[in-house]
């Protein structure tokens, strides 16, 4: 097995970081103006996705509700902190369900800023979303990547699932050991597997729980498999692993390029673990591919190709 490459010695992203520009033939630039024409933001953007030119060009996003400035100041994130000027729109929901129908997409991932500054933490807007998307769509399913809800958990987890998405997402991020010193002194690991598990108990029907992993933040791939081994314990059915970009040189610097060999076996001892799905990969994201990650786990498959 190729092992992981350190930054030091190789600055520059290898071969298999590498991602290809816009195609005229997609429909990059009509989902850009469909996104933008109805005033909505997406994590593609905001968090500078290598993925966008692929999922946009085959006409899915991912939708970030409730602003596009985070309370929160991840040190792997590129989503704008600090203090929210506006409180969450109420006509969001009305035209994210529109601008999905315009889109045809049968699986909407949604995800958010954190707004501590919001009493309910945003989950009310999670499930006027979720609400609108399920009226307007009645056949789509509807994944929520939510924040902690630091504070208001058992209320806002109560809120969310009321509306009965179909995959409810938070992502760990990393492992144990650096979860504090990337996350913040607001979050906590622990938190994140209570979070993931009572889901399931407060659901009260058969909710699909998912959660993310970055790699090349500084963690060993023991730790990863560890992190696993958390995750599974607490119930969730499906995770991510992919690799960490800086995104600016004011953010956390990258510590080793991940082989893809490394992403196989992690996938591998993932799947040991018995996750109904495992989707490993250097470009790999939460919400990348996220409605054939689900169909994996609905119907056994387990894998999804990359």
């Amino acid at each position: 097995m190729e092992t992981s490459l350190p930054v030091a010695d190789r600055p520059r992203r290898p071969e298999w970081m590498k991602v290809r520009a816009p195609s005229p033939d997609g429909r990059y630039f009509d989902v850009k103006k469909l996104i933008h024409g109805a005033s909505l933001n997406t994590v593609c953007e905001e968090a500078r996705c290598p993925n966008i030119a692929e999922c946009w060009g085959k006409g899915t996003a991912t939708f970030q509700i409730l602003g596009d400035t985070c309370t929160r100041a991840c040190r792997y994130c590129y989503v704008t902190s600090g203090k929210p000027e506006h409180a969450p729109d109420p006509l969001e929901p009305l035209r994210l369900a529109q601008t999905a129908a315009q889109m045809g997409l049968d699986h909407v991932v949604v995800t958010s800023v954190d707004r501590d500054d919001v009493d309910d933490k945003g989950a009310g807007q999670f499930a006027a979303v979720t609400r609108a998307l399920h009226a307007k769509l009645p056949g789509c399913s509807v994944e929520l990547l939510t924040p902690d809800f630091l504070g208001k958990e058992e209320e806002a987890l109560a809120t969310v699932l009321a509306a009965r998405p179909e995959v409810f997402s938070h992502n760990i991020e990393t492992v144990r050991r650096l979860h504090r010193r990337m996350r913040g002194s607001k979050a906590s690991y622990d938190g994140a597997l209570w979070l993931l598990r009572r889901a399931k108990q407060v659901a009260g029907y058969d909710v699909m729980t998912k959660s993310g992993i970055i790699a090349g933040l500084g963690e060993t791939n023991d730790e990863i498999v560890e992190t696993l081994r958390d995750l599974r314990a607490n119930g969730v059915d499906v995770v991510t692993i992919g690799q960490y970009l800086q995104p600016s040189s004011k953010h956390a610097p990258i510590d080793r390029w991940v082989h893809p060999d490394e992403f196989r076996w992690l996938r591998e001892q993932g799947e040991a673990l018995g996750f109904g799905s495992v989707f490993a990969g250097p470009l790999v994201r939460s919400s990348y591919r996220a409605a054939e990650q689900k169909h994996a786990a609905d119907s056994g498959v387990g894998v999804v190709a990359y």
